[in-house]
């Protein structure tokens, strides 16, 4: 089996780009099993977002737009008293890969990218429990069968004080590992940790890549 780490944020707009990307590399791959490790691009940021900071999130937004052609709403981020905490949107797949038994990562990666869709596309407020478990729960059960998961479950795990402490582990282990930018997407090959993808990166390149990777 081939073992690939992903660590990223759901609020992150390059993260959002490069999933396409990431899925259509999967697909080369089928005995790949993904573990995702949330970053923390924002985790318990409190400072509301004033205008000069938001000008300059959606500059980025739109040179993601341009080189993944996905769909942008900044609605949720234009609301007043806005602050982009990505904590909760991370805790969403923490708690998502703790409810489910799918050692491949596709469950957990599903949540990841529904969190992104309707923070991104659908400019839903991805801080609000209700709203991630709602996306997380529809997730989940696309995957692995309508019913297995139920929104009010989900929120008891995501709003627990072991989500809270797990998230914090997430950050910190992607510390401890020195990375500070996002997406990045790792390979574990003769016990050692090997980078595919720092930042936003195209299928062919990672196909690339860890085609060379895997012949050392």
């Amino acid at each position: 089996m081939t073992q690939l780490i992903y660590v990223a944020d759901p609020m992150c707009s390059w993260c959002y780009g490069f999933g396409p990307e990431l899925l259509a590399f999967l697909d080369t791959v089928p005995d790949a099993k993904i573990d995702l490790i949330m970053g923390g691009l924002r985790a318990y940021n409190k400072q509301v977002l004033d205008d000069a900071t938001r000008t300059t999130i959606v500059g980025h937004w739109q040179q993601v737009a341009e080189r993944s052609s996905l769909p942008f709403s900044d609605t949720a981020m234009s609301q007043s008293g806005f602050i982009y905490d990505t904590e909760p949107a991370c805790r969403a797949v923490v708690t998502a890969r703790t409810l489910t038994d799918d050692d491949t990562g596709k469950s957990a990666l599903a949540v990841f990218h529904a969190v992104q869709h309707g923070f991104y596309a659908e400019g839903r407020d991805v801080r609000d429990p209700a709203v991630l478990a709602e996306l997380a729960v529809t997730a989940m059960n696309r995957v692995e069968g309508e019913g297995s998961f139920d929104v009010a479950s989900f929120t008891e795990t995501l709003v627990s004080p072991m989500a809270l402490s797990d998230t914090r582990e997430h950050f910190e282990q992607a510390k401890n590992w020195g990375i500070r930018g996002f997406p990045a997407l790792l390979l574990v090959h003769n016990e050692a940790l090997h980078m595919i993808a720092s930042g936003y990166t195209t299928r062919d390149d990672l196909i690339s890549t860890f085609q060379q990777l895997k012949q050392q």
